[in-house]
């Protein structure tokens, strides 16, 4: 608040504020927050987050070669197109960066987004020809491949060293002003949809940063998350965790909440806050803006598809995307669990306990489970190995997917990072690599065994792939997909001991170690590496498996052994596993329970009642076990015109029907039964009256920004369509490529 002086009278007036709701805290930052803020800086140091100046200076050097080059080739085409000259002075063109290095949160060796802004007289088809032949041509540039059939079409090259992803969008303008605002939305009229997807990435960023109270509290902040989500194993959009921009959103509304903390008091707000997050209420920096254009948004009240959605981060851009659409009941049950002990760590930290540098501690992934599933992609040439591996791993989310559902499972747990085959399981001259899913089988209760047959679930999710890659053309003799399940103990066959052996502190000298390793960077079919598994905008190294098992080469094509089970009380293998494509089944689906659908911005009586067949027991709107709003014992009575006031909608009209939690969230049968006991049975230290009150509010923040959606049918049967897989009538490739069916059959007792 600001007291000002008016006509004598003292008045207090509101601070502006940014975002849907007011913040938590206007609270300034005291000298032990800089303090802390300044060792955060220091402990990240070792990781390679942060660029020098001259490392800085020559991607400004890049950037502006680039914009040159862009501007030369549109005179030239407007020449070959006989322009008058007056036009073709003055056409223009620009280079916009987005993604990290727009944030501000680059990393050394990182990559650069860029976007090619054109005048109405250059083609689309003149980017993909014309301006790639120039590139060839130009010193300094190399390794140019253009991507022309992606999602959102590419050209990848390096430029003095610097990898750039350059996309194109053409405008409707006879000449491309220097003082260019994309922010506006009249620049999408008319315009084709890989337009708009190009522009999308400038337009996020800038609006982000556009939203944010302090640019460089939000920047460090970010860099500290990002780092620490790629350490704990979760920075993947490719895989279903999260990519570089859901992370930038979450951090800004934290930014949103607390305006005035620094970056040691934000990443600790942060941890707070989405550790008590209602999963699926979106998280929004700012109220969806209607627009004419007719463009599709994400709105769950219009959209079937868009109710599936587990942990919705929506872009603050016309046209507004959920940018977490991969995430998965599993990936999402891992973030929680990561962002609670986050908080836990945070908590130390600021007591004095701990230092920063245990935040940034790896998982100890390959001790976490007893089963696994090892998944390997082999193919014979090192430049099909990387076509294949890319594919391969963008599907990879369609398993975990697969395997969730599998009613004996409650968690499949991807670790983002692959490792090259050892010797002991491919050929000479053979490229392989390995990825590892920890599975948590379901406790058997009144029985003597179980018989869990994964073979559907594995068949159907090779298919997938095997269908795709026959779609693009790109499936070539030599190209194998194979599965396997080892028990922990086994797991020393498959990886080197660095890997396998319990994580232990690290020191700043093994940091600064690791990080000045050499990272490889392999081409993805998504085109995007701000959200790739593979994301080349880090600087946290993990340990590379590589010197202990080299890389395969190249042979005659035979199966990968597979480990026969040991056997044992708990679990027996029947058969090996390998490669499967396969047929879907579907299981029946439950019945979905009563929904009230209240609409954004509208009043609590304007909320459509959805009338449906509900069980006994009574509680808030949910997903099939998944509260939309929390449970608070009472509110109070907001005033009309109140930040929060025409969001909220726990009328008992608005009440809905409660199931029994899916199994992922079993272990929590009474999940968020009374808000105040949950605050007060933090892990640590039981808070302070203050700090009590801190966290009551951020429950109320959370409440204000619900927006309850219809009830889904999250039943493990449900097979969505996505407009990325190709249709499942599409055939599987009748080529003469041998295909394997072999099954993964366990026995689990008591």
């Amino acid at each position: 608040m600001r007291e000002m002086f008016t006509n004598g009278h003292l008045e207090v007036q509101p601070q502006k504020h940014c975002g849907i709701t007011s913040p938590i805290s206007w609270a300034g930052p005291k000298d032990l927050d800089h303090l802390y803020t300044q060792k955060l800086i220091e402990s990240m140091r070792p990781f390679g987050v942060f660029e020098d100046d001259e490392e800085l200076r020559h991607r400004m050097f890049v950037l502006g070669k680039l914009n040159n080059l862009v501007k030369e080739w549109i005179a030239e085409l407007g020449e070959c197109k006989s322009l008058p000259p007056t036009i073709i002075s003055a056409a223009g063109g620009k280079i916009f960066t987005f993604g990290s290095y727009r944030l501000g949160v680059h990393t050394k060796g990182a990559d650069i987004d860029a976007l090619c802004v054109a005048p109405r007289h250059v083609e689309r088809s003149d980017f993909f020809q014309s301006f790639v032949e120039k590139l060839k041509l130009q010193d300094g540039i190399r390794n140019v491949r253009a991507v022309e059939d992606a999602f959102v079409p590419v050209i990848k090259f390096e430029f003095f060293t610097i990898e750039i992803d350059l996309v194109f969008a053409r405008l409707p303008l006879q000449c491309v002003p220097a003082n260019l605002d994309l922010r506006e939305d009249s620049w999408l009229r008319s315009l084709d949809i890989r337009c708009i997807r190009s522009l999308n990435g400038c337009r996020v960023t800038d609006e982000i940063l556009h939203l944010v109270p302090n640019k460089e509290n939000f920047r460090l902040t970010l860099r500290a998350v990002k780092l620490w989500a790629k350490k704990r194993g979760i920075y993947s959009n490719m895989l279903g965790f999260l990519g570089g921009v859901s992370w930038a959103m979450l951090v800004a509304r934290t930014c949103q909440l607390y305006p005035n903390a620094v970056a040691s008091t934000l990443v600790h707000k942060f941890f707070l806050v989405f550790s008590k997050w209602e999963w699926p209420n979106p998280v929004l920096l700012k109220q969806p803006e209607e627009s004419n254009l007719n463009l599709p948004v994400w709105d769950p009240r219009v959209n079937p598809a868009d109710r599936y959605h587990l942990m919705p981060i929506i872009t603050p851009a016309y046209p507004q995307q959920n940018s977490t659409y991969n995430a998965s009941t599993s990936t999402r049950t891992i973030m929680v669990e990561e962002f609670k002990q986050g908080l836990a760590v945070t908590d130390e930290i600021l007591q004095g306990k701990v230092d920063w540098s245990k935040l940034f501690e790896p998982p100890n992934f390959f001790q976490k489970y007893k089963h696994y599933i090892v998944l390997t992609a082999s193919a014979f040439t090192e430049e099909h190995h990387l076509e294949w591996v890319g594919l391969v791993e963008s599907k990879i989310r369609v398993l975990v997917g697969n395997l969730e559902r599998n009613e004996f499972i409650t968690l499949a747990h991807v670790n983002p990072q692959s490792f090259p085959g050892g010797q002991d399981h491919c050929k000479d001259e053979e490229f392989m690599s390995m990825w590892f899913l920890g599975i948590s089988f379901k406790k058997v209760e009144n029985a003597e065994s179980v018989n869990i047959d994964l073979t559907h679930d594995i068949q159907s999710f090779t298919d997938t792939v095997y269908r795709q890659a026959n779609n693009i053309n790109l499936l070539k003799k030599g190209m194998t997909i194979e599965a396997t399940h080892v028990r922990r103990k086994q797991l020393h066959q498959y990886l080197p001991p660095e890997a396998l052996q319990k994580r232990k502190k690290q020191s700043v000298a093994d940091i600064t170690k690791l990080s000045s390793g050499v990272l490889s960077k392999r081409s993805s079919l998504d085109g995007n590496c701000l959200d790739s598994s593979r994301d080349t905008d880090t600087g946290t190294p993990c340990e590379s498996p590589t010197s202990s098992h080299p890389t395969c080469h190249k042979t005659s094509r035979s199966n990968s052994p597979t480990l026969q089970e040991v056997p044992s009380k708990h679990v027996s293998e029947n058969a090996p596993a390998n490669h499967f494509p396969s047929i879907q089944k579907q299981v029946p689906t439950n019945t979905p329970w009563g929904q009230a659908i209240p609409v954004i911005g509208s009043k609590s009586d304007h909320a459509i009642a959805v009338t449906t067949p509900s069980p006994t027991t009574c509680t808030i709107p949910t997903v099939i076990g998944l509260n939309v709003v929390p449970p608070l014992p009472s509110l109070p009575n907001l005033p009309q015109g109140h930040p929060h006031s025409e969001l909220v909608n726990i009328s008992p009209k608005s009440a809905a029907a409660k199931r029994t939690h899916p199994p992922s969230l079993e272990t929590s049968p009474k999940r968020m039964k009374d808000t105040e006991k949950l605050l007060e049975d933090s892990a640590f230290v039981r808070p302070s009256d203050p700090e009590k009150e801190e966290r009551k509010a951020v429950e109320r923040i959370i409440v204000g920004e619900a927006m309850p959606i219809p009830t889904i049918d999250r039943a493990r049967s449900q097979r969505l369509p996505s407009k990325e897989l190709p249709d499942a009538s599409s055939p599987v490739p009748t080529s003469n490529i041998r295909v394997i069916k072999n099954s993964i059959r366990l026995t689990l007792n008591r």
